[in-house]
């Protein structure tokens, strides 16, 4: 629907349009005002998209009207409507913004002509206008994908430098020398959280938010400079919680990493937060690593943490002997020391929760471990923590066994079939039924490249190929390969190419001519 404004203080002259129009232009919306103050009360009102407006007028005059109405209403176009065919008056309502104009009198075939041209100019503006917004949307929806990705695959694989510092320009998110992460714990059947947990992430400062794995959702915060660590976690912990139903609410723990000083050591901090939720009964709901209390009386408090981080790395690399190995040693120590063995026990049933918490990260479903009696001794704490791990390292076989010998193959021709499409591990891992942090540790053991560098190689091969139609501009091809913002494909194209999209397309039809 297009609304029209008739301004002219001649009741004949606006009624005369108002007949021609009507007839010309069935569904246009007409209204009319017979001075200039009327038209600018009016348009405030009716909210035009094209206004006729007598130049000349008592009061205000036409031209007057037309700048207080523009300084309002931007995208309003006029026409004007004047005996007065000077240069002076022309040149400055150019200046107002004036598309066109009509002289007093006009044949109906003038009228008609210029409007039409009006009504033309005002459905392509319409129609780039949603353009514009389709790519916005899908600009946002690639963003929040690519978000989540870039979590997964620092916490769990890792991304190419060029790739790295370009995702982070994409995000906008302004980020710091120092990071840590946050582990929530969300509980079964409050999954539907997760979009107000990323509101509120986003108003609490510079975040990453990962995708939910089961019960467990990472976040990558940015130590503010001006903030003490504890505070800025803590603020942020409670932000979370606070999105939690109340019935719920004893389900929640929230698990915070020390700080590290580069992205590349972001997946201990990960692993250190994973440890925090260890014990997710504490009534304060969010737990540091830092204090996190070691049972080892001897030893460092750091190595021991060492060694747990260690320990979490064979476990979803399936170094199982390693693992049993690990776990032994462990109780021995303790037995050495002489540490308390209730506490002992469970000491190791809370590392035995996140080890089975770490494979269903990576698409192994195991059962809760618990010991079935408390032990009398420590030969008896062996064997029933021997027997949990045989449960969970069968589980681990179980789920590698059952897999198809060309899982790998099905994915790659995927993605080379829907590179241009807005492509995330979470999609990938639907379409073949696998969890999105095997699929990118998969990619990297199989293929020795990171998905994201394959999804890139696909859509840079892709655009060479369409750069030797001249008829293709540069950003329909860069839609056309999946990126909605022209100057990142611009970037990603030249990071592979060693040339811009520009110069490669001059050397291609170059050798071509």
């Amino acid at each position: 629907m297009v609304k029209l404004l008739i301004v002219d203080d001649e009741q004949v002259e606006r009624e005369g349009l108002e007949v021609i129009l009507q007839k010309a232009f069935p569904d246009l919306v007409i209204g009319q005002a017979k001075n200039g103050r009327e038209a600018v009360q009016m348009a405030g009102e009716f909210m035009p998209n094209l206004i006729l407006m007598d130049i000349k007028m008592p009061g205000m005059s036409g031209l007057e009207a037309v700048e207080r109405i523009s300084a309002d209403s931007p995208g309003i176009k006029f026409v004007m409507v004047t005996a007065y065919d000077t240069f002076d008056y022309a040149r400055l309502a150019m200046r107002l913004g004036v598309k066109d104009y009509l002289l007093k009198p006009s044949k109906a075939s003038e009228i008609v002509e210029t409007v039409g041209r009006m009504l033309e100019q005002i459905k392509e503006d319409r129609d780039r206008e949603e353009e514009r917004r389709l790519q916005q949307a899908a600009w946002q929806k690639a963003l929040s994908l690519a978000e989540t990705d870039i979590v997964t695959q620092l916490l769990f694989d890792h991304v190419h430098e060029v790739h790295l510092d370009m995702l982070i320009e994409m995000l906008e998110i302004q980020s710091s020398d120092e990071q840590f992460v946050l582990s929530v714990i969300v509980p079964a059947g409050e999954e539907s959280c997760y979009g107000a947990i990323k509101e509120k992430v986003r108003k609490a400062g510079s975040a990453w938010v990962g995708a939910l794995y089961g019960r467990q959702l990472p976040i990558i915060a940015f130590k503010d400079p001006v903030k003490e660590f504890r505070g800025q976690a803590i603020g942020l912990a409670r932000e979370i919680l606070s999105v939690a139903n109340p019935g719920s609410a004893a389900g929640w723990f929230v698990g915070i990493g020390n700080v590290c000083g580069s992205l590349n050591q972001i997946r201990q901090s990960y692993q250190e937060s994973l440890i925090a939720t260890m014990d997710p009964s504490l009534p304060g709901k969010y737990r540091f690593y830092a204090d996190v209390p070691v049972i080892d009386t001897t030893s460092e408090r750091h190595v021991a943490k060492q060694r747990e981080l260690q320990f979490f790395d064979k476990v979803r690399l399936g170094e199982w002997e390693e693992v049993y190995e690990g776990v032994m040693e462990l109780i021995q120590r303790y037995e050495n020391e002489s540490a308390d063995l209730l506490q002992t026990q469970q000491r190791l049933l809370e590392l035995l929760w996140v080890t089975a918490r770490i494979m269903s990260e990576i698409g192994v479903e195991t059962e809760t471990p618990l010991y079935s009696l408390q032990a009398q001794d420590y030969r008896q704490l062996r064997a029933e923590t021997g027997f949990l791990l045989d449960r969970m390292k069968h589980s681990y076989n179980e789920h590698y066994s059952l897999m198809e010998a060309d899982t790998i193959q099905r994915i790659k021709q995927y993605i080379i079939n829907h590179s241009h499409e807005d492509i995330s591990l979470e999609a990938l891992g639907n379409k073949v039924g696998l969890s999105p942090i095997y699929i990118s540790k998969m990619f990297k053991e199989k293929l020795g490249v990171n998905y994201i560098d394959f999804l890139t190689e696909c859509r840079i091969e892709k655009a060479k190929k369409l750069m030797a139609d001249p008829e293709k501009s540069l950003k329909e091809i860069s839609i056309d390969v999946g990126y909605h913002e022209p100057n990142y494909f611009s970037k990603v194209f030249k990071k592979m190419s060693g040339l811009s999209p520009t110069e490669y397309r001059r050397t291609l039809l170059g050798k071509k001519g």
